[in-house]
C-alpha cells in the first residue's frame, strides 16, 4: 500500500501543463541587429496584407552606417558586390523616432524586396500618396498613426492605389 501511496502522489507528466514557448526571434544572416524588428515588422505587414516575404530567404542583409550626401536617410544597393543590401544612415539613425525609422526601411525595402520605383503623385491636399517618394518631388509625407496603413496598403498593393 506503501508503493501505491507515493505513486498517486507523483506528477502524471501526461496531463502538467506544458511550458509555454517562447517566440524565437527570426535570425537575419548579415543584418544589424538594431534592423531585425523593422524587418519583422515589414514581413508581418506583409503577412497580414496576404503577401508572402522572406527577407532571409531572398538574402536581404542591412547595417547603420554614414552615407554619403546631403539629406540621405537610407538607401538600397543592387550592385553585384552587395546585392539588395539596405544601408541606413548611422546620423539619421541616431536622431530619429522609431516611427521615423521603419518609414525608411519600409521604403528601402520596397525597393530591394519589392522592387518598387519611387513614386511622386499626391493627393489633392498634397500629402504623398506613397512612402516610396523619393524626397524630390513636392508632396508632403504624413507617416504617422492616423495614416500608417494606408501608406502600408499602398506599399504591398501600389495597383490598388
Amino acid at each position: 500500500s506503501a508503493i501505491l501511496l507515493l505513486s498517486a502522489c507523483q506528477k502524471d507528466s501526461s496531463t502538467a501543463p506544458a511550458e509555454p514557448e517562447t517566440p524565437q526571434q527570426k535570425v537575419y544572416t548579415n543584418v544589424d541587429t538594431r534592423l531585425w524588428s523593422y524587418f519583422d515588422r515589414f514581413e508581418e505587414e506583409a503577412r497580414s496584407r496576404g503577401v508572402a516575404v522572406d527577407l532571409a530567404g531572398r538574402g536581404i542583409t542591412g547595417g547603420i552606417s554614414d552615407l554619403e550626401g546631403e539629406h540621405v536617410a537610407g538607401q538600397c544597393n543592387y550592385n553585384f558586390r552587395t546585392p539588395n543590401h539596405i544601408t541606413v544612415d548611422q546620423e539619421f539613425w541616431d536622431r530619429s523616432s522609431d516611427r521615423f525609422k521603419e518609414f525608411i526601411i519600409f521604403h528601402e525595402l520596397g525597393h530591394c524586396y519589392l522592387f518598387r520605383d519611387h513614386r511622386e503623385d499626391s493627393h489633392a491636399n498634397g500629402r504623398c500618396v506613397s512612402l516610396m517618394r523619393s524626397g524630390l518631388g513636392n508632396c508632403w509625407d504624413a507617416y504617422n498613426n492616423l495614416n500608417r496603413e494606408a501608406y502600408i496598403d499602398e506599399l504591398f498593393r501600389p495597383e490598388g492605389f
